[in-house]
This record gives C-alpha cells, structure tokens and sequence, in this order.
C-alpha cells in the first residue's frame, strides 16, 4: 500500500426534502383537511478516527464526497425520509483543515473520535404544519435548506513514541528493521527511504516486555528548509513523539558537521520541535575499532554539551551502537522506554494535579456557599 500524508477532498452535506402540499379527499369520509407531510433532513458528512488504516491512500483517486438528500414530504401527514450521512474514515492523528490549508478544524487522536464537517439541510414544512383557526386550508410548503459545501484538507501525522532523524544512510531504517518486525526499504544510496514507517520495536532479545512505537521519516539534509532533497516535508510525523532519537553515522567524514546540520534543520523547522528530548546515538560502530568509537563519542559529547549549556538544558548521553551486529541495542531500548515511561508518568501527574486543583476549587466554592466542613464541628 502506497503512502500518503495529504489530501484535498470535497464534501458537500444533503439537501433537506421538500414539504407537501396535499389534502384529505376522501368519499364518505365527513372532515378532510391539508395533510402535507414534512420533507426529510439531508445527511451529514461526518469524519471518523478509526483503527487499522495508516495513510489516506483512499482520498487520492476519489475527492469527491456527498451525502445523501432528503426525502420530500407525502400526503397522509407522511414525513421524508432522512438522507444518509457520508462517513469519511481515517488514521489516528488526522488532521482537518479549511480550504487555506492553515485553520485548524479537528485533530483526531484516538480511535472512535468523530467530528460533523457539514450538517445537512433540515426539510421543508408541509402544509399541514401550517394549519390553524385563521388558515384551515394552507396551499403552501416550504422547501428544504441546501447542504453546504467545501474544501478541506486532511494532513495525517503518524502517532509514535520515538521518532528517527539522522542525515540521508545514517542507518535509520536498518535500526527499524532490527528492533521492530517492519521491513523498510534498505540500500546503500541516499535516500532510501521516501515515506515514513512505523514500527512496534520490542526488547533485543525478543521476549514479551516493553514495547512502543517507533517512526522512521525520510533523511534531511542541509538546505530542507529551503526545498533540498526532500525538504521538511515529513518533519510533522515526528512532532507528535515523545522523543528524538538522532541517529549520527561514525563512518562519515564530519560527525560534528553531521549533528549540526539536523539540528539547525529542526530549528528551522520549528522551535518546538528543536526543544524536544533528544537521544543521540553512534551507529555502524562495528565498522571501527573501540579506541575510534570512543574518540568520536567524545568529541560529540563536547558538542552537544556546549549546546546544551546554551539553552540550559541537560545534555543527552551518547550511545554506540550497530545494528547490523546488535552491539548497543539493549542499552538504547532500556534508555528509550525508560524515557517513555517517565514522560508517561508526568503526563499522569499533571492530569491528577488538574483534577485536584478542580476538586479543590469546588470545594471552596462549596464552602463559600455555607456548606458543611469538618471544622465547624470542633
């Protein structure tokens, strides 16, 4: 299945049917009287999260959507019948923008998350409606409403703890393939890579444990932010991680060049995502000799040190590692889930802080209205 992260569609909601103008003619029968019913409502276009799909592959040869329109109304007071509503299904972490591809109307993020995009046109009234001691014989309906119409954009960003950035063969896509059951496309050119990957990497040794998502996105490379290579292009399938894993390959030329360059790609990017937890790690180490690896971990780590000093931040260990012959795998999954949990961990105590706090202001809202307090008792 092809991969795409973008999509221009149109959707347009039903019309609502229009009310009937009839009346009651029967033989034998003593009091007649309008019995026009009213029209049915157009369908909505409603756009749903749902499981198993990882692209909008589908809205790439069909971006044309339309519910379905209202019923008119009968006689015998018998009302339309309701258009159906057209579903739009797609992958957690869609995103749906206006026509200007910038104002954001929905981010679904779990499964089950639905959103109405365009409400169809209620029906018309029949004559029956309009019944009454002034008026007992209506000849007029109304008509229904017109469905409203327009163009969206859907953007997916993929969901994923850890997501991959390193230059162009700097080995992303084989670490993907070590520690997950993904099978990327690997060769030795640049470039490999031309849409992102997902992966449920798992412990090194293959037993049930720890496992999280991991996302391999396209190599970046100096000038993306001005168009080269691929561009930014795939930078948002990463924004949504926990953290970074930038890969640096030992074999190069420049390995300092090499960190500088992602970073100052991210910082242009977006600050938010230069701001991001990162880990860094040495790969294809098994290609050198220890005393290299060691001479090149150091020289990073005063980098990436002196960097940290200038945003104040904690510097990130520096791993070696290869996975091609596993050295380093097990250090880099425990540091990684190690990450993730805490990141979970935080996320939970803030969420119980929040609640506390509106706990506690409710009860001091109480406690201002004269309810009871274990205090008054004393």
């Amino acid at each position: 299945m092809k991969f795409l992260d973008q999509a221009k569609v149109y959707i347009r909601s039903g019309d609502g049917g229009a009310g009937c103008v009839s009346f009651r003619r029967e033989k034998y029968i003593e009091f007649g009287g309008p019995d026009g019913g009213d029209g049915g409502r157009g369908g909505d276009v409603i756009v749903e999260c749902v499981d198993g799909l990882n692209t909008l592959i589908d809205y790439r040869y069909r971006q044309h959507f339309k519910a379905g329109v209202g019923v008119h109304g009968m006689g015998r007071n018998r009302s339309g019948a309701d258009g159906p509503d057209k579903i739009l299904s797609v992958p957690v972490g869609t995103q749906i923008f206006a026509e200007d591809n910038e104002t954001l109307l929905a981010d679904l993020t779990a499964i089950g998350q639905r959103m109405i995009l365009a409400k169809g046109g209620n029906g018309g009234f029949g004559n029956a409606h309009f019944k009454g001691p002034v008026n007992q014989s209506p000849r007029h309906a109304n008509p229904g409403l017109e469905g409203r119409d327009a163009w969206i954009w859907l953007r997916l960003k993929l969901i994923a703890d850890i997501g991959l950035i390193g230059l162009p063969n700097a080995g992303k896509s084989t670490l993907l393939a070590s520690m997950s059951r993904a099978k990327p496309k690997i060769a030795d050119y640049p470039f490999t890579t031309l849409h992102p990957n997902l992966g449920v990497v798992g412990p090194p040794d293959r037993k049930a444990g720890r496992e999280f998502v991991m996302a391999d996105i396209p190599g970046l490379i100096a000038g993306a932010a001005d168009g080269a290579g691929l561009g930014h292009r795939f930078l948002g399938h990463v924004e949504r991680c926990a953290a970074l894993l930038h890969l640096i390959d030992a074999t190069q030329d420049d390995v300092l060049e090499a960190y500088r360059t992602i970073r100052a790609e991210l910082a242009a990017y977006d600050d938010g995502l230069a701001a991001k937890t990162e880990l860094i790690a040495l790969t294809k180490t098994d290609a050198l000799v220890p005393a290299q690896v060691e001479q090149l971990s150091a020289a990073l780590a005063a980098e990436v040190n002196t960097a940290a000093d200038i945003k104040a931040q904690t510097p990130p260990k520096i791993m070696a590692i290869s996975a091609v012959s596993g050295d380093g795998l097990q250090m880099l999954f425990d540091a990684l889930a190690i990450h993730i949990d805490g990141q979970m961990d935080a996320a939970s105590q803030t969420a119980e802080g929040d609640e506390g706090a509106e706990n506690s202001e409710a009860n001091d809202a109480h406690q201002e209205q004269g309810g009871w307090h274990p205090l008054q008792e004393q």
